[in-house]
């Protein structure tokens, strides 16, 4: 006779779990503690087998005859129902999840990259959290989008980062066979963002280098974070690269020799260091004491200060310098390359002075280093900048005799 829920409901335990039939296959096991659990008990290869299709009563039994049915299509297709279950489960448990997915990725791809520990920390901050003992295959594209509208709140550009750095993420888990497919495909960028074009102004030069002053007290930069900056509108390097500068990539000919692993673009770069330039690192050895560093952290013993810190100090005092509008450490890197083309500086002897790698055939049969046009290009550049900021060149006391022949 057919079970009732009614029925499945007042069965009572014994001392030994016991079965009830349903029919079709269908019964309800009773344990001696009171739990109730439906079974499909059927025969495969001509052996007796039988797989939980759930618990009673959160399972009805109206939901576990449905269940049944399914259960039974496989065993009428020749599959035994119970081994798909176990291996289904099996391979379930053996899906890695986000977290596990983020280290393999880093131990696989994004470790050998400069950039490698900064991008795995902006994931990890926003993601780990809510998909951490996630399955990677549970994560859909509503909610990486969920996601970075929240993120997007908070910081509208960082927004559209993390949406790079997942679409790596995820293509790097369908091409190693952890996921069929990205979710991260058709998802556009958060937020729309607009190229920087940031130059400073004579004005506003002349004000930075005031402020810069390390007897100007009344904006309140870390003094090594003002030397730090000062270096990047003398040389144009990136701030990272000047903030990581070392003593020992100064050679004997003052050319800083920016390692490639220092270096966005993966390369090195050799950039000649002027009189304003040396002025720069000799103060700054003043506060570097021991330290292999030109830059030193002011907390951190064994580190340079961080470009971050340079950002933040920025952020922080560039109303108060008197700026009307804002700016970035990496604007005076945009600002130095406009300035350069104004004193008529070639393209190609700017660019390589910024590190830039030359363009289509020019860089493959151009090997010129251009070391002398480089130095030639900032001595450009500290004249005009003198000029700008009110420095005075020293008279000379060199007579032209050939005016006062007799």
């Amino acid at each position: 006779m057919a079970l009732t829920d009614l029925a499945a409901r007042k069965l009572k335990p014994k001392d030994k779990e016991y079965f009830v039939a349903d029919g079709g296959g269908l019964a309800l096991r009773v344990r001696p503690n009171g739990q109730k659990a439906w079974f499909y008990r059927y025969r495969f290869d001509g052996r007796p087998r039988k797989t939980q299709l759930g618990i009673f009563p959160d399972l009805s039994l109206k939901d576990a005859r449905i269940e049944l049915s399914k259960f039974r299509e496989e065993k009428d297709a020749g599959i035994d129902p119970g081994m798909a279950k176990t291996e289904a489960k099996q391979k379930r448990s053996a899906e890695l999840t986000f977290k596990e997915l983020i280290q393999e990725f880093w131990e696989v791809e994004l470790q050998h990259k400069k950039s490698g520990a900064n991008t795995r920390a902006v994931i990890e901050k926003d993601c780990l959290k809510p998909w951490g003992w996630k399955k990677v295959s549970d994560i859909k594209r509503r909610d990486i989008v969920v996601l970075l509208d929240r993120v997007r709140k908070r910081a509208p550009v960082l927004s559209n980062r993390l949406l790079g750095y997942l679409s790596r993420v995820f293509n790097f888990a369908a091409e190693r066979g952890i996921i069929d497919n990205s979710p991260c495909t058709r998802i556009r960028k958060p937020t729309t963002e607009k190229a920087r074009d940031r130059v400073l102004t004579d004005d506003e030069i002349k004000l930075l280098w005031n402020c810069l002053d390390l007897e100007n007290k009344d904006v309140d930069i870390y003094r090594v974070s003002k030397l730090a900056l000062k270096m990047i509108l003398l040389t144009g390097q990136r701030p990272g690269e000047v903030a990581g500068m070392r003593f020992d990539e100064i050679d004997d000919d003052d050319f800083w020799n920016i390692p490639a692993d220092r270096r966005k673009s993966g390369d090195p770069n050799r950039v000649p260091l002027n009189d304003m330039a040396l002025e720069v690192v000799k103060q700054a050895k003043a506060y570097s004491g021991n330290s292999v560093f030109v830059f030193k952290s002011s907390y951190k013993k064994k580190k340079p200060v961080q470009r971050h810190a340079l950002s933040r100090a920025i952020a922080r005092h560039w109303e108060e310098m008197g700026f009307d509008e804002k700016w970035t450490p990496h604007d005076l890197r945009r600002t130095l390359r406009t300035r350069l083309a104004e004193i008529g500086v070639s393209d190609i002897v700017a660019e390589r002075l910024l590190g830039h790698k030359l363009q289509g055939m020019l860089a493959v049969y151009n090997q010129h280093a251009y070391g002398e046009e480089k130095r030639e290009a900032l001595v450009k550049w500290e004249a005009r900048l003198k000029e700008i900021i009110g420095i005075e060149e020293p008279k000379t006391n060199v007579i032209d005799l050939g005016v006062h022949r007799g």
